[in-house]
């Protein structure tokens, strides 16, 4: 295929010091490209403060004065063609710095680098994948995902299935989507979000110090190797979500920080440029070039790897000028507050860009604070984040579980208080990889009891957790009880599905997906008290609670009853909406399930006998630490 000639025009460079070039990322990095019928790669840089800048490689033998880059204009970017240059070739930027210091920078722009701990950019090409999701693609920007289900696995490659080949035990990018889609497909999944995609270069910073915002890690192979992964799961019907992390980013040597000799991505005053506990550096939310290195890549990964979302991390950090800081350690803003208004605004660009050209791609905020309007229409009050992950919902549902049922009932609006404020944002339900490391526990070893107890608890939650307003995220592992904390050095536990208690929650989560996905009552009014009525919420004496989802169509309604302790609750009195037949669609204490085997009736008439502010109910028998579910 015949090159096109890439260079930076006057225009790019205007666009990009006004933060609105959205596409600069074809412009800066390094592209193959033609010149005067000579093949080679063009090489874009922005260093506004260097002296000099030298593109160095395999090319060139790492010869540190044989490619001198021309500055372009007053923007301070740098562009060089290099007709030695073909893909698979290593390269960094030398920086001279303004103080003549020597910096050996690997490409912001880059789209591969060099495997860890290797720091060298990679020369590639994006372009020649044969994509074949496109029904998949042009389905999504014409749903409503407040009105769809969302059932997500979050996953760490890495750890999801060591290769048995006996090396590192990475499976690749091709490899892992072929075991990974096999996964979601049996468990009925919508989505899965993907943990450490873009470069990074330590292994247990989970991804979270990145280096690469436009490379997929090459720890499991090429970009299009990716590419594959992406279309695979499209293909299967699994959206794809990926954690980015604008937040802040690594302070390697190879990396953003101080870039050409100056703070140009990070503001240059700690007190707004670093976080003193993680040790990285905060990205200058003021500075248009900034915004457009961020905007600008969230809208890559959408159109050059077709990916669904962004999951974006640490949102609370970024809005609070003092989050993680004492005393000395922060500046407030020009009002004297604490709010970022600079991030403020960068939010509500992003979301505005990334829903207001795509309406079906999904920005999703883990927001740990009360912050106001974090989800909404774009142009309004709100961030315009697509969906909000619900810690206060998490934190509440681990506290809960946790105790000891002694001391449930005296707990028992720990269950009930997210309802409260449910109708206030678009909500995600996460059980995420934070609840699960840094002892922790796992999920099933915060549950009290003996092992049989454990479990069957941990049932009784996710039905909750299933039946509660929001949409779902569940980390890998925990649907079938991982054990052990998770580590970013091991696989899964995949040998506990020989044990009669993980086997038994895995088909059990696997039923509660199957019943998500199928009745619109679980997921098409999330957002609205329509969707949602407790039928007892005040049983704390007994921890059972009892409540209702509707769809919109009144019909398919369900009805969950739970009991949060070991005792069997016999003739238990459940109030319920209308004088119907309530049939059981599913039972948490089914010998198959790892239960006790106790029965509860396939079809239960309720009567007219008032209780509990309604006008029927029934009774029936309650398993120790059983759920119910029924439909009506």
């Amino acid at each position: 295929m015949e090159r096109e000639k890439v260079f930076i025009s006057e225009a790019d460079q205007y666009l990009f010091s006004q933060g609105t070039h959205y596409d600069i990322y074809k412009k800066l990095g390094a592209h193959l490209s033609c010149e005067d019928e000579k093949d080679g790669v063009y090489f874009g840089v922005w260093a506004p403060n260097a002296q000099a800048v030298h593109v160095i490689g395999s090319f060139n033998g790492w010869n540190e004065g044989s490619h001198p880059m021309e500055k372009l204009g007053p923007v301070g970017i740098w562009g060089l063609f290099v007709p030695e240059a073909e893909e698979g070739d290593m390269y960094k930027f030398l920086i001279t710095a303004w103080d003549g210091r020597k910096l050996y920078k690997a490409d912001p722009f880059a789209n591969y680098a060099e495997y860890r701990p290797g720091t060298a950019s990679v020369v590639t090409d994006l372009s020649g994948f044969e994509w074949k999701d496109s029904k998949w693609m042009d389905q999504q920007d014409k749903k409503d995902m407040n009105r769809e289900p969302m059932a997500i696995y979050e996953c760490h490659i890495g750890s999801f299935m060591k290769h048995p080949d006996g090396t590192e035990g990475f499976y690749n990018y091709r490899q892992f989507a072929d075991r990974l889609v096999e996964y979601l497909k049996e468990m009925k999944y919508t989505h899965v979000e993907l943990m450490g995609i873009a470069e990074h270069p330590f292994d247990g910073s989970w991804g979270y110090q990145v280096t690469g915002y436009y490379a997929p890690t090459a720890r499991y192979g090429s970009p299009k190797d990716f590419m594959y992964l992406v279309n695979t799961l499209h293909r299967a019907g699994v959206g794809v979500i990926l954690d980015w992390v604008p937040a802040h980013f690594a302070a390697d040597a190879h990396g953003l920080g101080e870039f050409d000799g100056r703070c140009i991505f990070e503001h240059p005053d700690p007190r707004r440029g670093e976080h003193p506990d993680w040790g990285t550096k905060i990205f200058n939310f003021g500075k248009p070039e900034v915004k457009n290195f961020l905007i600008a890549n969230a809208l890559f990964w959408k159109r050059e790897f077709h990916i669904d979302g962004i999951r974006v991390d640490a949102v609370a950090s970024i809005l609070y000028l003092d989050y993680g800081k004492q005393e000395g350690q922060w500046l407030p803003n020009q009002y004297g507050g604490h709010e970022n208004l600079e991030a403020i605004e960068f939010f509500k660009h992003l979301n505005s860009v990334m829903r207001g050209t795509y309406p079906g791609f999904l920005t999703i905020a883990e927001e740990s604070t009360a912050w106001p309007n974090v989800t909404g229409k774009i142009g309004g009050d709100s961030l315009g984040f697509a969906f909000k992950w619900n810690m206060g919902w998490m934190h509440d549902f681990c506290e809960y579980m946790k105790l000891d049922p002694l001391f449930r009932k005296g707990n028992h609006y720990k269950m009930t208080f997210a309802m409260s404020y449910n109708e206030s944002e678009k909500y995600i339900l996460p059980l995420s990889h934070d609840e699960v490391v840094h002892l922790k526990c796992s999920m099933v070893n915060k549950m009290p009891g003996y092992p049989a107890d454990k479990y069957a608890n941990l049932r009784a939650g996710y039905t909750y957790m299933f039946g509660h307003a929001g949409k779902k995220l569940l980390f890998m592992g925990q649907d079938f009880g991982q054990e052990r904390e998770w580590s970013e050095a091991r696989e899964l536990d995949w040998f506990l599905l020989n044990e009669k208690n993980n086997q038994g929650l895995k088909n059990y989560v696997k039923e509660l997906l199957k019943l998500y996905r199928k009745y619109p009552a679980l997921y098409e009014l999330d957002d609205s008290w329509a969707g949602f009525e407790w039928m007892n919420a005040d049983d704390g004496e007994n921890s059972v609670y009892s409540f209702v989802r509707r769809s919109s169509r009144g019909t398919n309604n369900l009805l969950f009853v739970l009991n949060m302790t070991p005792i069997k609750r016999e003739g238990y009195r459940v109030a319920v909406p209308a004088k119907k037949k309530y049939r059981l669609l599913l039972n948490s204490d089914e010998e198959r399930f790892g239960g006790w085997g106790n029965k509860i009736p396939a079809e239960i008439m309720a009567e007219e006998e008032p209780f509990h502010f309604h006008e029927y109910s029934f009774t029936m028998d309650l398993p120790p630490c059983g759920a119910a579910i029924f439909v009506f």
